[in-house]
């Protein structure tokens, strides 16, 4: 089946975790920078997942950037993703209102490493289906950068019961490993179409050798 409306639903259903995540920063009633300070737990927290979901975003577009079809198997793995991106805006909330502590930190952490590892399911899910497109697997390759964020997400995870602010670190340089797009597939698929550009051009250019050759061919000798 095509892809058009896995992107189309995925797309509104990041867009709705955004706007929730927002209305979860209340507008103080006092009007002075002064009322502001005790909204700040929020809005770093908000900052920080905000980050996260644009960065699952990108990623999830440049992932299927490189398949033109999808099974029943990719539209549940890809459930699974949005299902814990979908719980970015309640553990927000948690961590935010109750300034850090362990047990609002800890389970942030867990929801981020629940989130990589479903969209590296995803990823798994998509090359399986897809066993002759090199260029997905190749692109995504061994994602070292993926394993190192679950391991950065458990540590993490760990640390939020040493000292939260510990932890809240940890989830923060993940997201700081990613704020640059993977364009690792983009990259690979560009290519690709490269190449395809420059064998059409080819054959485009023998044919019309060919056809030159033709036209220039001397008649043979017409009947007596």
């Amino acid at each position: 089946m095509g892809k058009n409306r896995l992107e189309a639903f995925s797309d509104g259903v990041i867009a709705i975790i955004i706007t929730i995540m927002v209305l979860e920063l209340k507008v103080p009633h006092d009007p002075d920078f002064g009322a502001l300070l005790p909204l700040w737990p929020v809005f770093i927290s908000y900052v920080l997942s905000f980050i996260y979901v644009g960065i699952y975003w990108n990623n999830h577009h440049h992932l299927l950037h490189a398949v033109k079809e999808v099974s029943g198997g990719v539209l549940w793995a890809n459930l699974h993703l949005l299902f814990w991106l979908s719980l970015i805006p309640f553990v927000t909330g948690w961590m935010g209102e109750n300034h850090f502590e362990t047990a609002p930190t800890a389970a942030y952490g867990v929801v981020l490493c629940m989130c990589a590892f479903s969209y590296s399911l995803l990823a798994r899910r998509l090359i399986s289906n897809h066993p002759k497109n090199a260029t997905l697997a190749e692109a995504i390759g061994e994602d070292h950068k993926g394993k190192y964020s679950i391991f950065l997400y458990l540590a993490g995870i760990g640390l939020s019961f040493v000292t939260a602010w510990f932890g809240f670190l940890a989830y923060a340089a993940v997201a700081v490993m990613w704020l640059v797009p993977d364009r690792r597939i983009e990259e690979k698929v560009e290519e690709e179409i490269e190449e395809e550009e420059k064998q059409e051009e080819e054959k485009e250019a023998r044919a019309e050798r060919a056809v030159g050759n033709t036209d220039g061919r001397p008649a043979g000798p017409g009947p007596g």
